[in-house]
This record gives C-alpha cells, structure tokens and sequence, in this order.
C-alpha cells in the first residue's frame, strides 16, 4: 500500500537523501525528514507519521532518548532503528521500547523495504482492526433497539434466510399480498429483487426498476419513506397495483434498497402504523446486510492475521487465564520449536511442550501479573529470546525471537577479543622491556624522558586493558568460576581494608558498615572480591579529594545487598543506563584525566549475574553515585 508517511531521523544528509530518493520516492511513500533527534522527535509528536526511521547516534538526542521521549508522550508509533552495530542487548532493550525492528547499516534496499513492509502491516491490521470493531460497535446498538421485533429472527445466520424472514414479517405485519426486498446495482442504477413474497418467480427474478425512473427509485434518490393508496400505480409493465408503502434500507446513511409491500387487488389503505414497523424492519435489515459484509471483512482479516502468524519467524504461543493453562493458539513456529505436534488446541500447556523453561515463564506471569523473560534453549541447539505478558481477559501470550545468530556473533566476538588480546601481549612485553632499559643504554634529556614516561604509561593501559578483555571472556564463559558457600560481609571487609590506602591518599573517607548474621550465598570468593574491588576503585577514582565513600552489606528478603555509595562526581542521567556497557565511558571535563579500560563495570555486571544476581545504579551530577547488587542467598540456609 502506497502513500503512508515515512519520517527520516538521521544526522547524516547522505543517507537522509539515500533514504528518501532511493527507496521510499521510488516506492509511493511519503518522506518527512529530520537531521538530528530532537528535531525528529518534534516532528514525530506533530505530525504522527505512519513509521519512523531511527538512527540511533545523533546529536542532541540518540535514538534511545528519542524512544524513551515518545514512550513517556503515550505516541505509540511504528519505529524502526538503523545501526552501524547490533547485540542482544540493543535489540532487546529497543524492542521493549515499541521498535518494531532494525537494520544494521550499511543496509540494502530490500533489507529496508522488507523491514518496512512487516512493520506497516501490523499498522494497516491495527487500523482495519478498529475500524471494524467501531462498526460492529454501530451494529450492536442498532440490534439492541429492534430486539423487540426481530426476536424471532436474531437466531438467524443465513444472509439469505433471514431476508426472505423480514420479507415475510413486513407482509405479515402489514397485511399486504405481496412483500419484496430491492437492492440497488450500482453499475447499472437499477434496483433489483434481492427477497420477495406473493410475487411469481419469473417476475420476481426480471424485476428490474430504474433509480431515476421508478416510484422506488424516488425513495432511494430522497431517502424518505414513502406510502400511496386509493390510486393505481404502474410498478413495471402490466405490474400495477392500488397500495403500497416502499421505505429505504440505510447503511450509514446511504440507501442500499428498498423494503416494499403492495395491494395489487385489495382497495384497503395502509396506516401510519404499518409504516413505521416497516421502517423498523428496514433498518434491522439493513443491519443484516452490513452485518453481512463486515463478517465477511471479519473472516478475510482473520485469514491475514492467521496467516500472518502462520508465517512470522517469532514462535507465538496463546493460552488462557485459568490455571489450567489450556493453550488456545500456538502458530507453525512454536509448534515446530517445541515439537508440539498440530492438536494442541484446548490442552494443558505442559502436556504438549515439554520445555521446563517455557513452562515456569507462564507460571511466573501469571504469579506476578507482569511481563516474564528468559532465554529458552531447544534440543535442534537454537536459542529463543521469550517473554510471556499477561493480558486481561485473554489469558498469557508467549513472544519468542530466534537469537541463535546473535549468541553465535556474541561467541565470535570473545574469541576474536580472546585471540587478538592474547597475540599482543607479546609485542607490548617487548616494548615494555626495551623502555625500561632505555635509561640503562645511556643518559636521556628531560625530553626524551618524558617521552619514555609517556611510552611506559600507554603500555600500561593496553596491557591493563588486554587483562580486562581475557578477565572478562573468561568471565562470560563460567572458567574457573567454582561455586562455594561465601561470607560475604568477609569479602567486602578485605577489599576495603585493601583500599583504605588510596583513599587516604587522596584523603577521602573510607567506612563500611556490615550487618551482623548475614547468610552465606553460593559464590566464587575471588570473584566477588574483584566485583566489589572494582566498585570501590571506582568510588575513589570518581570522588574528588576529602571525598565520602561508603559500603554497606545488609540482608533482604532471602538477599544479601550490598551498596558503595560516594559523594563524587555523578553520572549524567542520559548516561546512567549505559554505564555498564563494554568499553563505555562517561566523557565530561572532570573524567578526561582519569585513566580506565571502560571494561571494569562490565567485569561487575558479568559476575554478579554469573551469580545470579543484579546490578544497578542511582546518580546525581555533583551530588555523587549508589552501586547496589543483590545476590541471592543460599537456599538450604534461608
């Protein structure tokens, strides 16, 4: 479908151009443009495009402050985000934030357009979706007001059944000898016999009237009923009668047809009365008639969904409220993932998938009433990334996305990190080692010793930063990470005692506070000493001199939280969420003389959660930072 509105935010003129006079021109669509974020967002609130396409690093605003903007506004719109690079983590965290999908740049045509197909058919579903519901909201109401007189025939669903039972109703009623049911043939501006009683077959069947030319014709052309008696009137040649009353069929204001009855041998006149059932049944037949076609609509989109999910890649699972987790829906995909076989519907979800993973996310959603995730690993190797939402009145839907290629990208990018950190530590050892013995070789000027110095220091941070990389892929990959019961208040009490020095270098105050009594947790000691080392090293590095740095460790609801709390710096709040990514540093005027691999965040995150457990942050510009993690104690001791 040609036509929708395609917004383009981009900071990059070459590919705003790209975009609009390659693909979207050339396609029917309807460009809008924007050169950074926040122009992009103003567009988008004002004109509400039907799909936006999102860079995600722009000045003023990224791409995931622009989505975090238009979430908080309540604009649901159809987004999706072009990247120079994916991961698990981006892709989860924008499709959380409404981003139908993405493309990494440099993109082909067909990416793009395909990815704008999938994502404007689910806004073309939605719309036809609201537009028959509102219909069928109009139906409804009208039936309600003729319930009276069509009771007898609300049980009808046969179109042509329940018009030939109105036709018999307005004789009936009426007390006419012969009733008939016109539609107009908007090709030919004749009306024709759609039902009829009392008339002979072959009349009723070559009974044609013209609008513009027929004293039915004149109901539809003024859209006011209309009754004549005492007086013959010629319907069609040698088709006369002495009394009639005709009025419109109307569907949304527009007439269709005509309902009729007529007295071709009584001289007896209708009545008022008579007039206005007729009316009544003329509208419930109208309602028949476009209940009919939006049925008929109803089917044709339930096929497009059905088929939609029938061939979308995300395997799509649907069971009930009750506790009994009947399935209602699962599509191709799920059915093939899980090996669920085709007869699935109506019975227990544990009887037909047997994936312990995917059971306890249903379970765990209907537990808390809120949105559950997990990654799923199937027995063909594949990995799914799934979420069960609960949803009120329906029951749970399972969404689940293949991540096999991304985990195998991910597995790539530690080996080649692993392999390359592990092929420099030999030149770097060399050029460490020639430094070092260059003031052995002979005397060196002040210049050349402050190059030398300059020379050791840039060693120093790549050979910090190799450490990090190995550190972390082996953190990732669970090696030597053997699992014993800890104390942690022990843990977190040696690693201050340990950095008590450089805070009293820079004459900060170092205090800890551990809560007696507190449960072990099932961890690695070393680790968990490195995790919270490096939390505290931060502190120090980031808390200015005569500075507060403070560690708590307290048990909580089957937890042990531990929490370093400063009074530096602060992080920036567009910052924060990115914190703990690989290699992310926060670049402000206070932070370009403080050396960091950008890495030892990421070595906490990873080892907290290699615990099971979680990591966040708080922070205020100037008004310092709180680290807190939680890991989870020991079953057997709570």
């Amino acid at each position: 479908m040609a036509g929708e509105r395609v917004l383009v935010v981009d900071d990059a003129a070459e590919n705003r151009d790209f975009v609009v006079n390659y693909i979207l021109k050339p396609n029917g669509y309807e460009p809008l443009t924007a050169c950074n974020g926040e122009e992009g967002l103003l567009i988008a609130l004002r004109e509400l495009p039907d799909l936006i396409l999102l860079d995600m690093q722009m000045p003023k605003m990224d791409g995931l402050q622009v989505l975090e903007a238009l979430h908080k506004e309540g604009c649901d719109l159809a987004i999706i985000l072009m990247t120079f690079h994916g991961s698990e983590e981006l892709a989860v965290q924008v499709f959380r934030m409404g981003v139908k999908d993405y493309v990494i740049k440099p993109f082909k045509v067909h990416e793009l357009l395909d990815a704008m197909e999938r994502a404007l058919t689910e806004v073309r579903l939605r719309q036809e979706r609201d537009t028959l519901t509102c219909r069928l909201e109009q139906s409804l109401s009208e039936l309600n007001t003729l319930f009276s007189i069509g009771k007898s025939i609300t049980a009808l669903l046969d179109l042509e059944q329940l018009l030939n039972r109105l036709v018999e109703a307005a004789v009936y009623i009426s007390g006419a000898e012969e009733g008939f049911l016109l539609l107009v043939d908007e090709e030919t501006d004749e009306l024709y016999v759609r039902a009829a009683q009392g008339i002979e077959e072959k009349t009723a069947r070559t009974l044609r009237l013209q609008v513009q030319e027929s004293v039915a014709g004149q109901v539809v052309c003024t859209g006011e009923p209309m009754i004549i008696g005492g007086q013959r009137l010629k319907i069609q040649t040698a088709y006369l009668v002495k009394s009639l009353i005709n009025v419109p069929i109307k569907v949304q204001e527009r007439v269709i047809g005509v309902l009729g009855v007529n007295n071709r041998l009584s001289d007896e006149p209708f009545g008022r009365h008579k007039l206005d059932m007729l009316s009544a049944l003329a509208d419930y037949a109208a309602i028949a008639i476009e209940n009919a076609r939006l049925f008929g609509a109803v089917k044709e989109e339930r096929h497009k969904l059905e088929t939609v999910l029938a061939n979308t890649e995300d395997a799509v699972i649907l069971v009930e409220e009750s506790d009994a987790e009947l399935v209602t829906l699962a599509n191709q995909t799920a059915r093939q993932a899980f090996e669920m076989g085709d007869d699935v519907t109506g019975r227990p979800l544990a009887e037909v998938a047997g994936n312990e993973v995917l059971i306890d996310l249903f379970h765990q959603a209907r537990a808390g009433m809120e949105v559950a995730r997990a990654e799923i690993f199937l027995l063909d190797g594949r990995t799914l990334n799934a979420h069960v939402t609960p949803i009120s009145g329906v029951g749970r839907v399972a969404v689940m996305q293949d991540i096999t290629h991304l985990k195998e990208l991910d597995r790539m990018k530690s080996e080649f990190v692993s392999t390359v950190s592990h092929d420099l530590r030999s030149p770097l050892t060399s050029i460490k080692g020639f430094a070092d013995l260059m003031p052995v070789a002979g005397t060196l000027n002040e210049q050349q010793l402050d190059f030398l110095a300059k020379i050791q220091r840039g060693v120093e941070t790549i050979t910090e930063l190799i450490s990090d990389l190995l550190d972390l892929g082996r953190i990732e990959a669970g090696v030597n990470l053997e699992m014993d019961l800890c104390d942690v208040g022990a843990i977190v009490e040696k690693v201050a005692q340990g950095q008590l020095s450089h805070a009293t270098l820079k004459k900060q105050s170092l205090y800890w506070e551990i809560a007696p009594d507190l449960p072990p947790v099932l961890g690695n000691p070393l680790r968990l000493g490195q995790a919270v080392s490096n939390l505290v090293n931060n502190a120090v590095k980031y808390t200015p001199e005569g500075g507060q740095i403070s560690i708590s460790v307290a048990p909580a609801d089957g937890q042990v939280v531990v929490a370093i709390k400063d009074s530096g710096i602060g992080i920036p709040p567009a910052k924060l969420p990115y914190v703990f990514d690989k290699f992310y540093r926060v670049q402000t005027q206070e932070t370009e003389n403080i050396v960091g691999s950008g890495l030892g965040l990421s070595i906490v995150k990873s080892i907290v959660e290699k615990h099971g457990g979680r990591i966040w942050a708080r922070s205020q510009v100037g008004m310092g930072s709180v680290f807190t993690f939680v890991l989870p104690a020991d079953s057997k001791e709570t």
